[in-house]
C-alpha cells in the first residue's frame, strides 16, 4: 500500500524528470512505513480514539448562616474548589421543632454527600440536617453539636420566653452592649454585627429561640469537627469541647478569626 501510495516517487513513470537517487528512495518508503506502523499500533489500543476522561467534579459546600442571617457571614472564608452553596432561610410555621424544619429546609440539598458548614444556630440545624441525609463531612463554627452544650441559664429564660416581650426595634439595635456580648470589638466588626442586627427577621429570631430551648438532642454527629472561640460570650467557650479552640475568637470570629478557620476547614475536608 506504502509503494503504491508513493508510486511516482519510488516507481517514477517514463518522461518524467524526477531525479531522486535510489538510497533516498528507500530510505523514504522505509520510514513511511515505520510511521503508518506506529499510528496502526496507536490506533488499536483500546480507548486512544476516545475522548479525554472527564476530570474529577468538584465536592459541593452547603453553607447555614446564624440566625437569619445571609450568606455574607461566610465571605471572608478562602475555599478555593469547591461547589458552594448558600443555604437560603424560609419562614418557620407555627410551634415547628428545629427537627421538622431540618426536615424541609434539607430540599434544598440536591447533591449526595455533601460537606456541610453551619454557623450558629446554623450549625444546630446543620445537625438535624446531617440526621436525615448522608453527610461526608460537617463543620460547625461558634456552634454545638448537643444540647449539653448550651448555658442551661440560657436555656432557663428561652423557655420562660422573656424574648417574647423584648421589642424587635431593640432586637435590632446595637450598643456598647451587643457588641460585647457578640465580641465586635473593631469598627469594621461593630459594622458587620449592626448589619447583621438591622436585617434581621424578628418573627425568624423569636422562633429559634422558641424552638432552641425545646431542642433534644443528645448525640454528638459522626464526621464532625467543632471550631469555637476562647472569648465566645454567645455560646460560652468553657461549656463546649471544640475540636479547635480560636484563641481570643468571639462569636464573630467567622468575620476576624477567618483566615485560621479556613485552614482547618481546608485541612480537615482534604484529610
Amino acid at each position: 500500500m506504502i509503494e503504491l501510495f508513493f508510486g511516482n516517487i519510488a516507481n517514477p513513470k517514463e518522461g518524467h524528470n524526477v531525479n531522486i537517487n535510489k538510497k533516498v528512495r528507500k530510505y523514504m518508503v522505509k520510514n513511511v512505513k515505520v510511521i503508518f506502523f506506529v499510528l496502526l499500533m496507536f490506533l488499536s489500543f483500546p480507548g486512544a480514539s476516545q475522548a479525554p476522561m472527564e476530570t474529577a467534579k468538584e465536592k459541593t459546600i452547603y453553607f447555614f448562616s446564624g440566625m437569619g442571617a445571609d450568606s455574607s457571614v461566610f465571605k471572608n472564608l478562602k475555599l478555593p474548589g469547591y461547589h458552594k452553596v448558600y443555604i437560603s432561610w424560609i419562614p418557620a410555621l407555627p410551634n415547628e421543632s428545629i427537627t421538622e424544619y431540618a426536615g424541609r429546609i434539607k430540599s434544598q440539598i440536591t447533591t449526595p454527600n455533601p460537606y456541610l458548614i453551619g454557623l450558629s444556630f446554623g450549625g444546630i440545624v446543620a445537625v438535624e440536617v446531617s440526621k436525615q441525609i448522608e453527610v461526608e463531612k460537617m463543620v460547625l463554627i461558634s456552634s454545638v453539636r448537643k444540647k449539653e452544650d448550651l448555658n442551661k441559664v440560657q436555656f432557663f429564660f428561652m423557655r420562660l420566653g422573656l424574648y417574647r416581650i423584648i421589642p424587635g426595634i431593640l432586637l435590632r439595635r446595637t450598643n456598647f452592649l451587643t457588641n460585647s456580648y457578640f465580641g465586635a470589638r473593631s469598627q469594621k466588626d461593630k459594622k458587620e454585627l449592626k448589619k447583621l442586627l438591622q436585617n434581621t427577621d424578628i418573627s425568624f429570631f423569636r422562633w429559634a429561640l422558641k424552638s432552641i430551648a425545646h431542642w433534644d438532642n443528645t448525640e454528638s454527629p459522626e464526621r464532625t469537627i467543632q471550631i469555637h472561640g476562647t472569648a465566645d460570650r454567645v455560646i460560652a467557650s468553657r461549656l463546649v469541647h471544640p475540636d479547635y479552640r480560636i484563641k481570643g475568637g468571639g462569636h464573630l470570629m467567622v468575620f476576624n478569626k477567618a483566615d485560621t478557620i479556613s485552614r482547618i476547614i481546608r485541612h480537615y475536608f482534604h484529610e
